[in-house]
């Protein structure tokens, strides 16, 4: 029932793609931007972006064209701790094998353990730094982007298990977060993490494995029903010698298929590159990405996009036309999305559900939260379903009410305490560490640090639930600023203000944006 009420909602959105007006962009619309072209915002960010304007809002947002990552993954972590042994080592190995010196053999097996150790301990930085960027970068939406390509070209460290290998993809989905997804597909097959995955890199003429070259059609590119199994085959035959060597990527031209090919109706002795040129060339291609563009950032698609509502199919076809017009680039059709009527209409504010990336990251922004304990949060993800770099397999996350159960909801009630007091699940009566300074986001709302509790409630709820907190769409809200009043009943102080976040993080509207 909820769900087609939701669905009715979203076919009353409007199909206009036109600018929308400055005097249309007040501080309710720069929440929506923030939250959605990012991971949210303080009140004074909001109210700083609501007086630029919707071009200039969304410009700073895309940032300059071109503009890179002040950061790199891979300058900042280890990529020697997993490596392939040596020819000498390999030469000593085999010999303790002849030799059954097990005392040898079980020295290599010791070193190879305290590689892995190792390697897993720098996944977890890994994780905690990419959550870092994603509550302090100054470029939010790069972040939000990299997040997307990540769950678009879903790599799990628990098969790779080369998490430096993770730190170089993630650096190429930054690179080219809002630039031009061709390119991004021309480096997704050259990526090391990429063909490890997808058993590509002892892909050869005599046993060319096809698991890259169907994910690449099926789920990266352009649908399933949109290829043949002949374009599989011959997609990687294509795509045999495309291999790494340590960090890097290497064509092992020996082990290359170099006959003729034909995908997707173009022939000749194609490459990897001929193979990404033959689906770029699809219409539909343009299409697949524009409308996964869409359910990332605006609202939730069928499986077959003609089953979607009119309004819906008609943005996402106005959307490839820009993409085709600019040979893939990225950036015109966020920015073109970013700043249509139809993003903001209120039909489809509130229309997605948070993921435990976006809730925890926005968060920590939203009340200008410290994190306290990064690795802490990372772990808290986990639990709400969503482990960086651990998407559960090549088709990523399914999202939307997947994030919400009775488990992940548990979770999504004791971080709010955590960041906000330092108390963690299991601390009893433990006394509280750290309360949060409830000062700096009460005078930036307007609202008195000994203001009645349901004025102060009602100003809380306003800044973290956006559009559901307006009573004439939601009619619950009063209640849920009353109860967010009477909890803080008997407290003063920061604490009074804490209570009432906290009654209010735990509602179901602060898990839409």
């Amino acid at each position: 029932m909820a769900q087609a009420s939701e669905q009715r909602r979203i076919e009353d959105a409007t199909v206009s793609m036109s600018a929308i007006s400055p005097v249309d962009f007040g501080e309710p619309e720069a929440r929506h931007l923030l939250w959605r072209a990012g991971f949210g915002g303080t009140p004074a960010q909001v109210r700083a972006l609501a007086s630029m304007g919707p071009e200039a809002a969304v410009d700073l947002l895309l940032g300059p064209e071109g503009d890179l990552p002040d950061a790199s993954a891979g300058d900042r972590f280890d990529g020697d701790i997993v490596r392939e042994p040596s020819e000498q080592e390999r030469i000593a190995i085999r010999r303790a094998q002849q030799a059954g010196d097990e005392d040898a053999l079980a020295r290599f097996r010791l070193e190879r353990q305290r590689q892995q150790r190792a390697d897993r301990e720098q996944l977890r930085e890994l994780q905690a730094w990419w959550l870092g960027r994603m509550i302090e970068d100054a470029r939010p939406l790069r972040e939000k982007m990299t997040l997307f390509w990540h769950g678009h070209f879903a790599t799990s460290y628990r098969k790779i298990e080369n998490s430096y290998h993770l730190a170089l993809q993630n650096d190429l989905f930054r690179r080219e977060a809002t630039g031009n997804f061709g390119r991004l597909l021309f480096g997704v097959i050259r990526d090391p993490a990429m063909l490890a995955y997808l058993d590509n890199q002892r892909s050869s003429a005599r046993a060319p494995n096809e698991n890259l070259a169907r994910e690449i059609m099926e789920l990266f590119s352009l649908g399933r029903g949109h290829y043949s199994e002949r374009d599989i085959k011959e997609g990687a035959r294509a795509l045999t010698g495309y291999s790494y060597e340590g960090n890097a990527f290497v064509f092992r031209a020996g082990a290359h298929d170099d006959g003729r090919k034909t995908i997707l109706g173009r022939s000749g002795d194609l490459d990897g590159d001929g193979f990404v040129e033959a689906i770029l060339a699809q219409r539909r291609c343009a299409e697949f990405i524009v409308a996964r563009l869409y359910a990332f950032f605006v609202a939730g698609l069928p499986d077959d996009l003609r089953t979607a509502p009119p309004n819906q199919r008609s943005v996402i076809l106005s959307l490839t036309r820009s993409m085709l017009a600019g040979r893939y680039a990225v950036r015109p059709v966020l920015r073109r999305l970013f700043l249509s009527e139809h993003f903001y209409d209120g039909a489809l504010r509130g229309a997605k559900i948070k993921s435990p990336a976006e809730w925890t990251a926005g968060l920590c922004r939203e009340l200008a939260a410290p994190a306290r304990d990064v690795g802490g949060l990372v772990e808290a993800m986990g639990l709400m379903g969503q482990r960086l770099l651990l998407p559960p397999n090549v088709a990523g996350w399914p999202g939307g009410r997947a994030w919400i159960n009775a488990s992940t909801l548990l979770t999504r009630q004791n971080l709010p305490v955590f960041l906000l007091t330092g108390r963690r699940p299991g601390d009893g009566d433990a006394p509280v560490r750290d309360l949060y300074d409830a000062a700096p986001l009460l005078d930036a709302l307007g609202v008195a640090p000994d203001a009645p509790a349901r004025t102060m409630a009602a100003a809380l709820a306003a800044h973290l639930y956006g559009v559901w907190a307006d009573e004439s769409r939601n009619p619950l809200i009063g209640g849920r600023i009353d109860a967010a009043a009477e909890a803080a009943a008997g407290a003063t102080g920061d604490e009074r203000a804490v209570r009432i976040i906290l009654a209010l993080a735990a509602a179901p509207e602060h898990q839409l944006c």
